[in-house]
């Protein structure tokens, strides 16, 4: 395998897959984010993100920003339903001073009470802003729907009511719970040896204290289906469909995964863009998505259309799902799939940053990583019975969530 695993005696894992580049790339990815929020806190993993940026206890905001940039280095940073990851990307030279930064916004801020009143007003401004773009306020607006009562429906950002409400005691008692150092990984791509790598890394984060916090995320138990319409100033429809779907570690998750790119994934050529799009000439965006979790996952479908066009949008859209269920896929359409998929993921591997993160996270997940041959076998063995069973068992109508956005 083309990586190599340390864990240091605190539990924090070091990845590192070398690259013949000029450029390298390091992350840190805790198994920490929205659904480990307490009741009454949603946004509380961004918060702390944002707050990461904000003062050590040895810089300020301006020496952590300046530290890579200074260098042409790049630093940035993102929270999702069950993640929190900080990533940098520099000159090979650079490596030590990115490692040491990122372990000491990691582990050594401060919370600084005057930022946090700052940065509050920076995340409302954020939620405003979001809610300005129906394309992305839906998406959260369906989430909150579908895993309704459940941590997993708090929006990331949170409200403007929670941000505002956030304390210093709240930040310490979230990190002192999640940031498990055990469920911790921090991993390097670039042109280094792999003992160099560990003595640097040692250096930074063997010292930092274990924690062993046992994680007590509430299991998700899926709703029944509903459909909700809500009246928004704005100019067009907007539309969500989905339903739950498979964990990360379910054997038809491979499955899935090759059907959502048939059905409405990356390129032009998705079933859902040839009909809605080039066929009609109904919707700019049509598109699907699938997103595996630990315990659930959620499958989704998007448009956004003139209100007149919104009920055949919607008829269009059940008539491929009824053929995905009705109609096993011959062999010709099943291999022109799979290598449509497999030639994506292929191309993928040229994002170096990307495909980092994606190892980080299976590494976290699955304590193992995938080489791209694994990952073809699987796809490969991925037959249209199978195909036709997940169709039928999360593209059922009755079955399906519904959220509209209406003028």
């Amino acid at each position: 395998m083309d990586y190599q695993v340390f864990t240091f005696p605190n539990g924090i894992r070091l990845l590192f897959k070398p690259a013949q580049s000029a450029i390298s790339h390091c992350c840190l990815l805790v198994n920490a984010g929205t659904r480990d929020e307490e009741d009454g806190q949603p946004g509380m993993a961004h918060f702390i993100e944002h707050l990461l940026f904000k003062g050590t206890e040895k810089r300020n905001t301006n020496q952590i920003l300046n530290r890579l940039e200074v260098v042409g280095a790049d630093l940035n940073a993102y929270t999702t339903k069950e993640y929190t990851c900080l990533h940098a990307s520099f000159l090979n030279q650079h490596l030590s001073r990115s490692v040491e930064l990122l372990q000491d916004i990691a582990f050594f801020s401060t919370f600084d009470e005057q930022e946090m009143e700052k940065e509050k007003g920076v995340i409302i401004d954020e939620i405003a802003s979001y809610e300005d773009q129906p394309e992305e306020a839906i998406n959260d607006d369906f989430e909150a729907l579908i895993f309704a009562g459940h941590p997993l429906a708090n929006n990331v950002l949170g409200t403007r009511e929670s941000v505002t409400g956030f304390t210093k005691k709240n930040i310490t008692d979230f990190i002192k719970a999640n940031y498990n150092t055990h469920e911790t990984v921090f991993a390097v791509t670039g042109n280094y040896a792999f003992k160099q790598v560990v003595k640097i890394a040692e250096k930074y984060l063997a010292i930092i204290p274990e924690n062993d916090s046992p994680k007590k995320r509430k299991p998700f138990l899926a709703l029944p289906p509903q459909k909700v319409i809500l009246k928004k100033p704005i100019n067009q429809v907007h539309c969500l469909l989905g339903n739950t779907a498979y964990t990360y570690h379910h054997d038809k998750k491979m499955g899935l995964l090759l059907l959502n790119n048939l059905l409405g994934g990356n390129g032009m050529s998705s079933r859902l863009n040839l009909q809605i799009r080039e066929k009609h000439g109904i919707a700019y965006t049509v598109e699907s998505n699938y997103t595996p979790m630990s315990d659930t996952g959620l499958f989704s479908i998007y448009f956004g259309t003139d209100v007149e066009k919104a009920d055949k949008a919607l008829r269009l859209i059940y008539k491929e799902l009824r053929k995905l269920r009705e109609n096993r896929l011959g062999n010709i359409q099943l291999k022109q799939a799979k290598q449509k998929f497999i030639g994506q993921i292929a191309l993928s591997e040229e994002n170096r940053l990307g495909v980092l993160l994606s190892m980080t996270k299976s590494l976290l997940d699955f304590n193992q990583i995938d080489s791209l041959a694994q990952v073809f076998d699987k796809i490969e063995r991925v037959s249209a019975d199978e195909i036709l069973a997940i169709a039928n068992e999360i593209f059922a109508e009755q079955r399906l969530s519904t959220l509209l956005f209406k003028p």
